[in-house]
């Protein structure tokens, strides 16, 4: 078999096929002095190492590619396997076919983390309940944390695997989890799909291998994944801040309240003043969390407790610090910015937007119209500074000022220099990492130390 990608997708996958008697040749692009942490993690293995590229001739030797997330289908090596007729296959599809216990997926353009996390934290709580039918043991990941391939060999049919699952991963799927959730669909990684049709086609399949024995849960305030409800096959529960329709099921907003129905069923959900995260997408993540555990059979009071107690993922509208009177927040996460828009319409208070990273392809216009009219100062950094700077056209309406610069250590001492008391400095940047930095976590951890330097 030969897998390619060296990360943590392409490290797990090669561990656990090994183990179960495969031969397995790994090839990574990156030189071999670059990956001596991936190869000493594999030391003990023997494991063929194809590096510094994807040399056709290795396809000479296998009946079988492994895909890394982060490895498009676009490149020669896949574009001949696929004409060799050669299988296509990647860690999540994998460990779909040796999951021996009751699945949930989680996908979306936005929001799929804090979902998942959310949902892992409502299943851990009904695990330490004391009263049964519960999971045995939750095992959460994908997408997050570290794949499940991991641990598949130590599941029992009792126990409940919490997976988030991207685009790139689903595109090589031909198993759907038994609760599989879209929770919306915007344009996001146009740079890997290249259309829309394409990336909405590739969260489409979560939905396509299910059985009429299994659930679905779609997001009905959002058109993309709203218009997947003629795909599904068993069960559907939706969620949103809109009115259910009647007869359907699922959760909902009324006078400001949150809902949760199934057939004749209405429980009024306490958990107004247990919410910790700003903003109407993060009510759409907990409302999307209550029915997806709903659907896995998670106890009520378990799911409020968890509700109770989460207070948002690491860089996803972070609190870092408050400085000369000011909020300064980490949302490195937003990638795309669809993400940067939710995150903008989370506060009310005058805003630093600091934008930037590397272009996906992606349009700037609905972002640079909000931004006239909710932010007061945008500080631009990264290889996408000047295109957004296009896109924004010059300041006018509520914008003051916009600032441009290298990287984002220095937006974060720009952004100390306009920052006045009651303001809100949001690194949303609306681009990807790659350009600065390995991944968005690393942007982040970064960004919480330069402004924790800050005096």
């Amino acid at each position: 078999m030969l897998i390619l990608g060296a990360a943590r997708q392409g490290l797990a996958l090669t561990r656990y096929l090994v183990r179960h008697g495969a031969r397995v040749t790994l090839s990574d692009r990156s030189a071999a002095e670059a990956l001596s942490e991936a190869r000493a993690a594999l030391a003990d293995l023997p494991v063929r190492w194809a590096l510094g590229g994807h040399p056709l001739e290795l396809l000479d030797e296998t009946d079988v590619l492994c895909l890394s997330g982060g490895v498009p289908v676009t490149i020669p090596i896949v574009v001949e396997a696929q004409k060799r007729g050669i299988l296509l296959t990647n860690d999540t599809q994998v460990f779909m076919e040796a999951v021996p216990c009751k699945t949930v997926g989680i996908t979306g353009s936005a929001g799929k983390t804090t979902t998942t996390t959310l949902v892992g934290r409502m299943a851990q709580e009904t695990v330490a309940s004391s009263t049964a039918p519960r999971p045995r043991s939750v095992y959460v990941g994908g997408n997050i944390g570290d794949p499940l391939l991991n641990y598949v060999d130590e599941m029992t049919p009792d126990d409940l695997a919490i997976l988030e699952i991207s685009s790139f991963q689903l595109e090589q799927m031909t198993l759907s989890p038994n609760v599989a959730a879209v929770l919306n669909v915007t344009p996001n990684h146009l740079d890997r799909h290249a259309t829309m049709e394409a990336y909405t086609a590739a969260k489409r399949r979560i939905l396509e291998f299910q059985t009429p024995d299994d659930i679905a849960i779609l997001g009905r305030d959002d058109p993309g994944a709203w218009g997947m409800r003629g795909e599904v096959k068993g069960r559907l529960l939706s969620f949103g801040l809109s009115r259910l329709a009647d007869g359907s099921d699922g959760t909902y907003m009324q006078d400001g309240l949150y809902h949760l129905r199934d057939g004749n069923a209405y429980v009024l959900l306490p958990i107004n003043r247990a919410i910790h995260l700003p903003g109407d997408h993060n009510r759409l993540n907990i409302l999307a969390a209550v029915a997806i555990g709903h659907a896995a059979g998670l106890k009520l009071d378990a799911m409020l407790e968890a509700i109770d107690s989460f207070h948002g993922v690491p860089h996803r509208l972070e609190l870092v610090r408050e400085w000369r009177g000011a909020k300064w927040i980490n949302d490195s996460i937003a990638t795309a910015p669809e993400r940067t828009i939710a995150a903008i319409r989370s506060f009310e208070a005058p805003l630093v937007l600091l934008l930037g990273g590397r272009d996906k392809d992606l349009p700037w216009g609905d972002l640079a119209d909000l931004v006239h009219q909710r932010v007061d100062h945008v500080i631009l950094f990264g290889e996408a500074a000047g295109l957004i700077e296009k896109a924004l056209g010059g300041t006018g309406g509520r914008l003051e000022s916009i600032t441009r610069c290298d990287g984002l250590r220095q937006a974060v001492q720009e952004a100390a220099g306009i920052v006045e008391p009651g303001d809100v400095v949001l690194l949303s940047p609306g681009g990807t990492s790659f350009d600065e930095f390995k991944d968005f976590a690393a942007r982040g951890e970064s960004f919480r130390t330069w402004v924790q330097e800050l005096s």
